[in-house]
């Protein structure tokens, strides 16, 4: 629908708009829905433009595993001095001495049959094998993850987990890296109305540090009735979400692979529910009311071209007749 005026319009995707207005009043009845809850949305103007900011709420719809990235400790957890562990090119002692450069830990990046040693005096125990990795595709951070993966205290890997979401529970862990998330389970992510659906896919897959390509995926717009509607690129989908209405009993915005998914408009959806024997009878009626209008159309065509055909022979016995 769209409106004059501009500053009462607001775009809400590709030719298509609503008036603010009626905006702030669907906003409205969706923040009484979730009214006390942190799915509640908020709204300013920024240069005359109405911009709405808060969760969005998807399920995953994955029919096929995911894989997520492998990084390296010193991406997202720094000790603090009194940890044992060394980082930022320094190695630090037991007791937050700091070791000369030439004691620095020797981290062969070419061998992974056995972990590197750490050199601590006093220390007798012998050096611990490398856990072995799975046949997973090898990433830039492969050899941090392998190598000092166990030398992280269970503090350090409370600090990683906080840094790193999970998706369900699911942590990151180099022999499960690549799995497929819960069909139906809900996450979220915090977006505003102005973000497109390629953007909202990268955050989500950014949130979760998930290896594959955004071009993989695409958002879908879920009902109960079965309808199927693919949000388009130019679409925003928090303003999707609050036009469809709070409730996700009735509709849901699903994560899928965009070569696993049919979009399936109301039309097809308002059968799918039915039974075989049911869509049979409704088969047999459209073909007995096909055939009653195809009867209809050849009659009346047929008392067209006996007129036709009438007249044809007035106009031709005038001359003679004359």
């Amino acid at each position: 629908m769209e409106f004059g005026g501009g500053g009462d319009a607001v775009p809400c995707g590709k030719d298509k708009f609503i008036s603010r207005n009626e905006l702030l009043l669907h906003l409205k009845t969706y923040n009484i829905y979730y009214e006390g809850q942190n799915l509640q949305l908020r709204h300013r103007e920024e240069e005359g433009e109405l911009i709405v900011e808060g969760l969005l709420n998807i399920s995953w719809g994955l029919r096929r595993p995911i894989r997520l990235q492998m990084q390296d400790d010193n991406q997202r957890i720094r000790p603090p001095p009194s940890s044992s562990s060394w980082h930022s090119g320094c190695n630090l002692g037991a007791h937050g001495s700091v070791l000369k450069p030439s004691t620095l830990p020797d981290i062969p990046v070419t061998d992974g049959d056995t972990a590197p040693s750490t050199e601590n005096p006093g220390n007798g125990a012998a050096p611990r094998p490398a856990e072995e990795a799975p046949q997973l595709m090898r990433t830039r951070s492969d050899v941090g993850v392998r190598h000092r993966g166990s030398a992280r205290t269970p503090g350090e890997q409370r600090r990683l987990r906080r840094h790193r979401f999970s998706i369900n529970g699911h942590f990151y862990n180099h022999k499960t890296s690549v799995f497929t998330p819960a069909y139906g389970s809900v996450t979220n992510v915090r977006i505003n109305s102005t973000m497109t659906t390629p953007q909202v896919l990268k955050l989500l897959l950014n949130k979760f540090k998930i290896e594959n390509s955004a071009e993989e995926f695409a958002l879908y717009m879920v009902h109960t009735s079965g309808e199927k509607q693919k949000l388009r690129g130019s679409d925003f989908p928090l303003l999707a979400r609050i036009l469809q209405g709070p409730c996700e009993q009735v509709s849901k915005v699903f994560l899928m692979e965009k070569d696993q998914v049919e979009e399936v408009t109301y039309d097809v959806a308002q059968y799918i529910k039915f039974e075989m024997p049911i869509l049979r009878s409704f088969i047999q009626k459209l073909e007995e009311e096909e055939d009653r209008e195809v009867k209809k159309l050849k009659h009346k065509y047929s008392i067209l071209r006996l007129m036709i055909e009438q007249r044809l022979e007035e106009i031709s016995e005038g001359p003679t007749a004359m």
